[in-house]
């Protein structure tokens, strides 16, 4: 063979592998640790959510309460699970946007807080909702407790 055609060979076989190179490289979410009670209808759908939208989680289904503790949510802005993604702390029905944009921000903070459960944030939002969708607000909670609104939701 001669070298102008093995040259263009390898050429297009490196062009073949480009596409594998790229993804493999691609930065990949960090990984979701979620806590939650091993019944909880509404935390297996936001583990769904965050799934669907690039995360990889890993769940325990020991319930939230004492790793929220150890994780230093205040139990004021608790809901039915607790996560930690990579230096953060996620309590309850945080959308996964909110969670993409604090990792990529990068802000000095605890974490982000949904409390209780409203309707119509992820997870909270099945068909036996009927569509419904009340306001709330995904809070950013500081390490003293202190928070303040990351994004509202109307």
């Amino acid at each position: 063979m001669n070298t102008t055609r093995r040259t263009l060979l390898n050429l297009l076989g490196l062009a073949a592998l480009l596409p594998l190179a790229a993804c493999a490289g691609a930065a990949r979410e960090p990984m979701v640790e979620v806590w939650k009670s091993p019944t909880c209808g509404c935390c297996k759908d936001w583990i769904a959510h965050m799934e669907a939208n690039g995360f990889i989680v890993k769940t325990f289904d020991t319930g939230n309460n004492d790793m929220r503790a150890q994780l230093g949510m205040p139990v004021e802005f608790g809901s039915c699970h607790t996560a930690r993604v990579g230096e953060y702390v996620l309590e309850g029905h945080v959308p996964a946007s909110d969670v993409r944009r604090l990792l990529m921000e990068k802000p000095k903070a605890l974490g982000l807080a949904v409390p209780a459960m409203p309707i119509g944030s992820p997870g909270m939002d099945g068909p036996e909702y009927k569509g419904r969708k009340d306001p709330y607000d995904v809070l950013l909670v500081q390490r003293d407790g202190a928070a303040s609104v990351y994004r509202s939701y109307r």
